[in-house]
């Protein structure tokens, strides 16, 4: 058994907090290189141009992508031969968040009641996800989300008859209906199977697969590929003004599911997709 202090994973989450709100994965860079050229609209262009620019002097200067610096999202790959000592894991992971948004300057977004509004003031607690995976390890992602994109984000219970085409139109009800609201060039994650609850965890997961992979399921890479074209000719366009480029990538997740259900959740990102990871 291998054990892992506490503090180990509070400073690996603060660490990510900043890095993942300062600095555009290399995925998400190539993606928005690649939109530049495929714009064909004047005005798509220079939208593009202005992310591109403010992503330059971000990294620069070191400040944040953008001013939204999200809800952390914590998502913990742990290890069954490994043992967190020292303290409590949830409470490790909000101090690491509490001190990189902290630390960083990162706006503090996060209020403690979604009915009275009070801000807590540190960015925590956190929305932590934990998977027991085999091996001794710890893999930390941290994925701030922004609100611009996460309100647009959509949950359909299909019936099992709607099939495969029922789906295509869940995921493009969602896209249209996010519009410019949602940051585009947008990514989109899917999640198809499982309940209420999974499908959209499985939604948010597909966010952190490199924009643009395939899943390993022929129908289902099929249908990322034709999702993604359809979502793209409609003309939403770079900042929504119109052009090729409405989406950057579009990932899918799927579940086994209930004989009586065809769950479908649509989790919408805005151009940055920000996430970072690291092991411990």
């Amino acid at each position: 058994m291998r054990e892992i202090r506490a503090e180990k994973i509070t400073e690996a989450v603060a660490r990510l907090c900043i890095q993942a709100n300062l600095d555009l994965s290399a995925d998400m860079r190539r993606a928005l290189e690649d939109a530049s050229e495929r714009e064909e609209s004047a005005l798509g262009q220079s939208v593009l141009g202005q992310l591109r620019e403010n992503l330059r002097l971000a990294g620069q200067q070191q400040i944040p992508i953008c001013q939204d610096t999200g809800m952390a999202v914590v998502f913990l790959e742990i290890g069954q031969d490994a043992h967190v000592t020292g303290g409590d894991l949830t409470a490790a992971v909000n101090e690491g968040v509490r001190r990189g948004y902290t630390d960083g300057y990162l706006r503090k977004s996060v209020v403690s009641d979604p009915l009275l509004r009070e801000n807590t003031g540190d960015n925590t607690p956190a929305v932590l996800h934990t998977e027991i995976v085999p091996g001794d390890q710890v893999k930390i992602t941290v994925a701030p989300k922004g609100f611009g994109s996460e309100n647009m984000s959509r949950i359909f219970m299909l019936k099992p008859a709607d099939g495969a085409e029922g789906v295509k139109e869940a995921v493009l009800t969602a896209a249209r209906e996010a519009g410019p609201n949602a940051c585009p060039p947008m990514v989109v994650g899917v999640g198809i199977g499982g309940t209420f609850e999974q499908c959209a965890l499985l939604a948010k997961k597909a966010l952190l697969r490199p924009v643009g992979s395939r899943s390993p399921l022929p129908h289902i890479a099929q249908m990322e590929a034709e999702l993604l074209e359809q979502i793209n000719r409609s003309g939403i366009g770079p900042g929504g003004l119109g052009g090729r480029v409405t989406a950057l990538g579009l990932q899918i997740e799927t579940y086994a599911t209930h004989i009586a259900g065809l769950p479908v959740a649509v989790n919408i990102c805005c151009h940055v997709n920000r996430h970072a990871s690291a092991e411990l």
